[in-house]
């Protein structure tokens, strides 16, 4: 196997400006400082975003969620498991219909509540390390994506 020459005008390319790879970069630098801030409570940054997300859409299907948070049936399903086997959310039971409304339950409420100060002192963190600028552009391009893909 052989090295691609590094002066190979994509190597060059993407090393010198490729939004995907400096975007992921951040995710993982941002997703740390979330994580370990939220240990405490027994949960990561992705649990405690989809939590919120389904606080905030109040009862949603899976294909709901799966939009809302850009990701497909099986990236979904792997991730609600681990709320559902905590009991952080519930699946109410339907009458008919196939697709059951997924909410989040009275003890991921109170896991919300109790661990709002850690995602508090986290995003003070990340903000310090973005910038108020780089926190605001962030916030402006998550905020313009379209809704659905």
């Amino acid at each position: 196997m052989h090295a691609v020459d590094p002066t190979s005008d994509i190597v060059g390319e993407v090393v010198s400006g490729c939004l995907m790879t400096r975007a992921r970069r951040i995710s993982r630098v941002l997703t740390n400082i979330y994580d370990q801030e939220l240990r405490g409570y027994g949960l990561n940054a992705s649990q405690f975003s989809m939590l919120i997300l389904i606080a905030k859409l109040g009862g949603a299907s899976r294909a709901e969620i799966g939009r809302a948070n850009f990701q497909d049936r099986t990236t979904l399903t792997r991730n609600l498991v681990p709320l559902l086997k905590e009991g952080w959310i519930e699946e109410l039971p339907t009458e008919g219909g196939r697709s059951r409304p997924v909410i989040i339950s009275d003890t991921g409420k109170k896991l919300l509540d109790s661990a709002g100060p850690a995602w508090r002192q986290a995003q003070r963190k990340a903000t310090r390390l973005v910038g108020k600028n780089g926190a605001k552009a962030i916030i402006d391009i998550a905020q313009s994506l379209p809704r659905e893909r």
